[in-house]
């Protein structure tokens, strides 16, 4: 009876070290998206084109600004990232969806 009880506890240890090395890798992965995504900030739509390409969609905001949006699908999960345009064609800011 005792070794199941051990047996138990070890098998719980190991789904959580494993549940923590998935979400580990997850905090990682968003990091660098973060990250890549940063670098525009501040820069020319032509600069996020360079990278990027043409938008899949160009929304208009209520401030006057535009949004580029940007369609992925990879195993079938779809990215979406957005890059938030000023009447300057400067971007000022940036989402990102299911970007991994």
């Amino acid at each position: 009876m005792r070794n199941r009880y051990l047996i138990l506890v070890f098998l719980i240890f190991l789904l959580f070290q494993g549940c923590k090395t998935v979400s580990n890798k997850v905090d990682n992965t968003i990091s660098k998206e973060e990250q890549k995504l940063s670098k525009f900030l501040n820069k020319t739509v032509e600069e996020l084109k360079i990278e990027f390409g043409e938008p899949d969609l160009v929304e208009t905001t209520e401030k006057e600004n535009k949004n580029f949006v940007y369609l992925k699908s990879k195993l079938k999960i779809k990215c979406e990232r957005r890059f938030e345009i000023n009447p300057k064609n400067i971007v000022v800011g940036y989402s990102s969806k299911n970007c991994f």
